[in-house]
C-alpha cells in the first residue's frame, strides 16, 4: 500500500500498528465512492460537508487535503462553510471555515 506523505503522525502510527484494518477502512471508502452516480467533485464537497457535520476536525482536515488533490478550489471548499450557517449555525460554521483553511 502507497504511503500517503500528508498523513498526519496518529493516522501513520495507526496504520503501521493495524495495517489490515487501515487495508480494509481505505477499501470500504474506496468502495463507497464508486457506488453511486456522483462525480469525484462532488463526492470530495459532500465528504467535507459530512465532516463538518459530524464535527470532526481531523476528518475535515483530511477530506480538504482529497478536495484539493481531487482539484477542487479553496473557494469551492469554503462555500461549503458558508452553507452550514444555515443548518448547523454561526458558531459551528465559522469553526469549520477554519478547519478548512488549515490545510
Amino acid at each position: 500500500m502507497p504511503i500517503k506523505e500528508d498523513l498526519p503522525k496518529p493516522g501513520q502510527d495507526f496504520r503501521n500498528r493495524y495495517p489490515d484494518v487501515w487495508k480494509a477502512f481505505n477499501e470500504l471508502g474506496d468502495r463507497c465512492h464508486q457506488a453511486g452516480p456522483l462525480d469525484e467533485k462532488t463526492r470530495r464537497l459532500v465528504k467535507i460537508a459530512l465532516s463538518i457535520g459530524a464535527g470532526s476536525e481531523g476528518a475535515t482536515h483530511s477530506a480538504v487535503r482529497n478536495a484539493l488533490r481531487a482539484g477542487v478550489s479553496q473557494e469551492e471548499i469554503n462555500h461549503v462553510a458558508a452553507l452550514a450557517v444555515s443548518t448547523l449555525g454561526l458558531p459551528a460554521a465559522v469553526r469549520a471555515f477554519t478547519w478548512l483553511n488549515d490545510e
